[in-house]
């Protein structure tokens, strides 16, 4: 199941469960729309070089039983750069 990160982790700007603007790699790295368009070579992840992707919403009555994560990651130094092999 999707963790649903709750927020981007190049600018750490929220990315509640139902937020639009929020897109994945296959590894569940999460970014907004913006940093991904402006800050990530290539639009690629630069944690693992995969496309990214939109982030699936989970219906709301769906998030009690399977609420999203609260773990914010924020690794602004890998906004512009090079990806980890």
């Amino acid at each position: 199941m999707l963790a649903l990160r709750p927020n981007c982790e190049c600018c750490g700007c929220d990315l509640p469960p139902d937020s639009r603007a929020a897109l994945i790699c296959s590894f569940e790295c999460t970014w907004c729309t913006d940093c991904a368009s402006t800050r990530l070579p290539g639009g690629l992840c630069p944690n693992c070089g995969g496309n990214l992707v939109p982030r699936p919403i989970r219906p709301a009555a769906k998030l009690e039983k399977f609420p999203a994560s609260t773990e914010r990651i924020h690794r602004p130094d890998r906004c512009g750069g090079a990806t980890i092999a």
